[in-house]
């Protein structure tokens, strides 16, 4: 999962990026509330770690702007040294879904964060088998079906086309596609993930006349819409 993390004490963002990191996460750190509202007009996160405590935007205030802006599902885990109740009560009141009270206990965070991801992405944690309408993939094996019918497909598209499934209506930026598929291998030209998304566009035959529509977002990346009607 790609966290963006804000705090304004780079030794807490190292602290927190290096426990997400050994947990498997792809982790983003941020020192102010301007800098992280600017990446996230233009990126694509599946959690936000905020502190309380920011100069120049509060972690109350960068709350306020990602509940009204972006998806309502992404969570959000606030950190603070201010353990009062009424603290608590607005942080919580502002739309966070968690919280924590500094100092940082490792295997708190890391619970913290892997029970939010559960309850915000269910079908990540699912069974081996993930079904959408009349496609079936099978994580295990990299085999996906369509209506019961085989998809001669390689493991990368496998994994691209999964990923558009379960963020199906989201706009991925290319950023993200990269670090969720590639993850290792950054430096691909960028044509490279074209013709991948190309070749899945035409194997899935995600075509209006199908259901789907599979396209670029200006600027941006992609996005899988399940057409309705």
């Amino acid at each position: 999962m790609r966290i963006a993390v804000l705090d304004d004490d780079p030794s807490q963002t190292d602290l927190v990026c290096q426990v997400l990191t050994s947990s498997g996460h792809i982790c983003h750190p941020f020192q102010s509330g301007k800098e992280i509202l600017n990446q996230l007009r233009r990126e694509s996160y599946d959690m936000l770690v905020l502190d309380w405590q920011v100069p120049d935007l509060s972690g109350p205030e960068v709350l306020r702007w990602v509940r009204d802006k972006l998806p309502k599902t992404i969570p959000v885990l606030f950190i603070t040294s201010r353990s009062g109740e009424d603290d608590i009560v607005e942080g919580l009141a502002a739309g966070a879904d968690d919280y924590m009270i500094k100092p940082i206990r490792r295997s708190e965070l890391v619970a913290r964060v892997q029970a939010l991801l559960r309850r915000a992405y269910p079908i990540q944690n699912s069974s081996e088998q993930i079904v959408f309408n009349d496609y079936l993939f099978e994580t295990r094996s990299g085999r996906l079906t369509l209506a019961g019918k085989p998809i001669e497909i390689t493991q990368k598209e496998f994994d691209l086309a999964l990923l558009f499934f379960r963020n199906l209506g989201r706009p991925l930026s290319r950023a993200y596609i990269l670090e969720a598929v590639w993850s290792r291998d950054v430096d691909i030209p960028s044509r490279t993930m074209d013709t991948h998304v190309s070749r899945v566009r035409s194997k899935l035959q995600l075509r209006p006349e199908n259901g789907y529509r599979l396209a670029p977002v200006y600027s941006y990346g992609y996005r899988l819409e399940q057409l309705t009607g």
